[in-house]
């Protein structure tokens, strides 16, 4: 099976072609580009794409980032996912940011549980734990900072994630947020595509809100 992962909901905008057969990314393509994801999406597909020297007909099934991370990142990778299923006759899955920066952690330290934690401002982080094999022990959700460090304190297991700081105060090192592409795709390969069409996972509102007292009354 030929997988095409996207990821748009963080900094990167990646795409990649996996053989699910052999094991292997045959192509892959990401640039670090903060925003614009809509603008740049379809040209990294094509990268990925050329460097495979595979054409769009030859994939089996899309994968998707779908968060929790940037709220119109998010948007733009799961509608293009569902644009391309649709055009192509595929199924597409959705794939959650922590479960592939828990699953990368995983292939460095290998049976050891993860807690996966993203910073997300305004004192929350978003947060989940994830056992030796992989399998989420709980659901990804929005804590506040303190909520976490005491869950923190008594897991038994490795921390990663931009939030590791908040977590592990003496930790040193690059904690950003990345979501490997080559992850996504296998992540997207086990996953079960009759659990639905991919839909963004937002653990919190957005911060834009309509104003209160503007709107024009019906007449």
């Amino acid at each position: 099976m030929i997988i095409l992962a996207l990821d748009t909901a963080g900094v990167d905008c990646a795409a990649g072609l996996y053989d699910s057969g052999r094991d292997t990314m045959l192509g892959e393509a990401s640039d670090m580009i903060g925003k614009g994801h809509a603008e740049h999406l379809m040209g990294i597909i094509d990268r990925a794409l050329n460097q495979a020297g595979a054409a769009l007909s030859a994939v089996d099934r899309i994968a998707v980032t779908i968060g929790p991370g940037s709220f119109t990142g998010i948007r733009v990778g799961v509608a293009a996912a569902r644009g391309f299923a649709l055009s192509l006759g595929v199924s597409a899955v959705g794939v959650t940011t922590l479960a592939v920066m828990a699953e990368a952690q995983r292939l460095k330290t290998p049976m050891h549980p993860v807690l996966a934690a993203m910073d997300a401002k305004r004192n929350e982080i978003y947060l989940q734990a994830f056992d030796a094999d992989g399998e989420p022990l709980d659901e990804a959700r929005a804590v506040t900072v303190e909520e976490a460090q005491a869950f923190a304190a008594t897991f038994e297991g490795e921390i990663i994630g931009s939030a590791t700081p908040l977590l592990k105060p003496d930790t040193t090192g690059d904690h950003a947020n990345h979501f490997p592409i080559s992850i996504v795709a296998r992540l997207g390969a086990a996953s079960d595509p009759s659990a639905g069409k991919p839909k963004p996972l937002y653990l919190r509102g957005p911060d834009a809100k309509p104003q209160a007292g503007f709107a024009i009354a019906r007449v």
